[in-house]
């Protein structure tokens, strides 16, 4: 072997050993994604020179030693437990479904938390232990006994017997919507303490050192959940697939995965693939991929296993949602109300299906938080359809050429001084907020949202365009507009000069948009904290802006949907000159300023939160939220443990999976005329 290449696989396996003990047993410091790249370079060295591939290797072994300084024993494993090896394109799931041939797969969610092996002996939870490095691990029992998904005791089920001995693997996590609820209540510990607010990284990391506290209290505390996802040694059990055993664990009253499916072909695998890749962030925990396993256990028994993993798995990873790159400069945006955002400049990189070279730091404070400099090596994460968000930097790649970002002292769109609007407020403004031209560019484009005046011919490059070109001042006058006006534009104009067809469909959407509903240009009003829900119960109760203007703050508060903070912004926004000018001038030009009362609902859903999905006959997806909105509830777009109720028409697919999953009632489309009508009693 030449010496370059010896010497490569050496700085390899020494960077892949120090990353897996991040992962299993402390804090990791680079994203998933980057380790996978480390250990198939890793493994395409090894292919191409063999000699390095002895059983030291970190390509030969699973998870990692558990650290030296643990509070907890170590266990052996009654049977060994595996890794799993990784594909990541379509191609190379079909190599490895042609080299593994079976009658039926399983596929299953990747669930991204931490793998437990439980014992059970006689039907009692005699053991539980963390993986380790696959033969021996930390013995956890106690934390073990304080999850409520695990079963102390096994029940037994009719015609299927406890049996004598039986090891269950498994996944503990926690759901994202218990995350958001833990960093919540310890920001507020923080603030009630006076210290620094340390958020969990990930439901994963928050989960992994859950289960390392030494006091089980504290284990509770993290909420944690559990799937069953495997067996391993058994006595007096003998199941002739995966899913009859899963079945069983079910019968018994171990939590199995809802969204398990077996499949018959490699294309019903890929369509399950597919399909997951769309529906990620509708499951009830974070998953990364697909697992893909051979269902038969006398199959699995001949295909066999390598030293780390079993022939008879595979997992599809899907593109990453955290990734590294550099971190090249930190600038700040100047948004509607003022706020001024740092955001990231970054090397562009391929993060969740798609290119990113920009992220959000929301504000000079969280830059502080995250330890960011300019230069460093950063993590982003792009879940879905998010903003992509920095999540912090790589600090041991640091060569000591990153600095400091400064936060501005001037708008750097106007140039006006920069100030914090509240003693207390985090955010930085910018006072000038009629006339500064990033302001009013994004206020243009955002009354011109589908969620407001819903105009579509005014984007963000026509309403900079509008401003710069002097046509108007601010948004006062853009009902006003005529194609006269529009030629002086340069976006909406043709190379002659003319109105082009650009400009004419602008002038035909303004005059489309003065009749919305009241409460869509309450939302185009730019006022702060009033977004959908709190325009609607503002509209609903004052049926016009100008009684709305004229209502006290303390009123408009007892508003279901609105409170004092929002009461208070709705108040003072009304006090400004401007502000009034807007409204004046807009009811001039024709818009709806007013309307009438209409049908009043009785408010059968008053507090609750429902969820619509798949295709209702008698409603569209937008009345069905009218409808619940007007009956005094919540139309929320997810499932959450908080949902009150689902409704589910045909293709409702994984919502309604996890609403069951949940606990959630599940509703027809006749139960949901029912609760309209009569709320949650009218349902029997």
């Amino acid at each position: 072997m030449p010496a370059a290449a010896r010497r490569e696989w050496e700085t390899l396996a020494e960077e892949v050993r120090h990353h897996r003990n991040l992962y299993y047993n402390q804090q990791p410091s680079i994203p998933d994604a980057d380790f996978d790249q480390l250990f198939q370079r890793l493994l395409r060295l090894e292919r191409d020179y063999p000699a390095p591939a002895v059983p030291d290797s970190p390509t030969m072994q699973v998870g990692a030693p558990a650290p030296q300084d643990t509070a907890f024993a170590d266990v052996a494993h009654p049977e060994q437990m595996y890794s799993l090896d990784n594909v990541f394109s379509a191609a190379e799931l079909d190599d490895w479904l042609t080299r593994t041939p079976a009658q039926a797969y399983l596929t299953e969610l990747k669930i991204d938390g931490l793998s437990i092996d439980l014992c059970y002996r006689d039907g009692r939870l005699e053991r539980a232990a963390t993986r380790g490095d696959g033969r021996v691990g930390e013995d956890i029992t106690r934390n073990a006994r304080v999850i409520p998904d695990i079963p102390h005791e096994l029940s037994a089920a009719k015609r299927l017997a406890v049996p004598g001995f039986v090891e269950v693997r498994g996944e503990v996590f926690i759901t994202p919507e218990d995350f958001a609820e833990l960093n919540e209540e310890r920001r507020q510990h923080a603030s009630r303490r006076g210290t620094e607010y340390k958020p969990f990284a990930n439901p994963r990391n928050a989960a992994a050192g859950g289960l390392r506290q030494k006091n089980p209290e504290e284990v509770r505390k993290r909420r944690l959940r559990f799937i069953a996802h495997g067996i391993g040694a058994r006595e007096g059990f003998s199941p002739a697939s995966q899913y009859e055993a899963y079945q069983a664990l079910a019968a018994w009253g171990l939590p199995v995965s809802p969204y398990t499916q077996q499949v018959h072909s490699a294309a019903e695998v890929h369509r399950a693939v597919d399909y997951w890749a769309q529906h990620r962030h509708d499951a009830l925990h974070e998953m990364d991929g697909v697992v893909v396993k051979v269902d038969s256990l006398a199959e699995q028994r001949a295909f066999g296993a390598t030293s780390r993993a079993p022939r008879w798995a595979i997992a599809y990873k899907y593109p990453p949602e955290e990734v590294t790159t550099t971190l090249e400069d930190i600038r700040v945006g100047v948004g509607r109300t003022g706020r001024i955002t740092p955001f990231a400049v970054m090397t562009p990189v391929h993060v969740a299906g798609s290119t990113v070279a920009m992220a959000t730091l929301h504000n000079q404070s969280e830059v502080k938080r995250k330890g960011v400099l300019i230069g460093d090596t950063v993590i982003i994460r792009k879940a879905g359809e998010v903003i992509p968000e920095v999540l912090g930097a790589v600090t041991e790649q640091r060569d000591g050429t990153e600095r400091e970002f400064i936060f501005p002292t001037l708008c750097p769109a106007c140039g006006t001084r920069l100030a914090p609007q509240k003693e207390d407020d985090a955010d930085w403004r910018c006072p000038n907020t009629r006339y500064c031209p990033a302001q009013l560019a994004t206020r243009l484009t955002y009354l011109a949202g589908r969620g407001a005046f819903d105009i579509e011919a005014l984007g963000e490059r026509g309403a900079e365009d509008l401003i710069k070109s002097g046509i108007i001042a601010d948004e006062s006058g853009l009902f006003e507009l005529s194609e006269e006006d529009l030629s002086a534009s340069q976006v909406y104009t043709t190379a002659s000069g003319k109105v082009g067809a650009q400009g004419k469909k602008l002038i035909d959407n303004l005059a489309q948009a003065k009749g919305r509903q009241l409460w869509r240009v309450l939302v185009a009003l730019s006022i702060r904290h009033v977004g959908p829900t709190a325009a609607r119960a503002l509209a609903s109760r004052y049926h016009s802006i100008d009684t709305i203007a004229a209502a006290p703050a303390d009123e408009l508060a007892e508003v279901d949907g609105v409170g004092p903070t929002i009461a208070a912004s709705v108040a003072d926004w009304f006090t400004v000159d401007w502000h009034r000018e807007i409204v004046s001038r807009w009811a001039r030009a024709g818009v709806t300023m007013a309307e009438d009362a209409g049908e009043q609902f009785e408010q059968t859903l008053s507090g609750l939160t429902v969820v619509v999905t798949g295709t209702l006959e008698g409603f569209s997806r937008e009345s069905a939220k009218e409808a619940i909105v007007a009956r005094g509830g919540k139309a929320a777009g997810s499932v959450s443990k908080k949902t009150d109720f689902v409704v589910a028409g045909p293709g409702a697919g994984s919502k309604e999976t996890k609403a069951r999953e949940l606990g959630v009632p599940v509703l027809s489309e006749d139960d949901f005329q029912a609760l309209l009508d009569g709320g949650p009693e009218a349902l029997g």
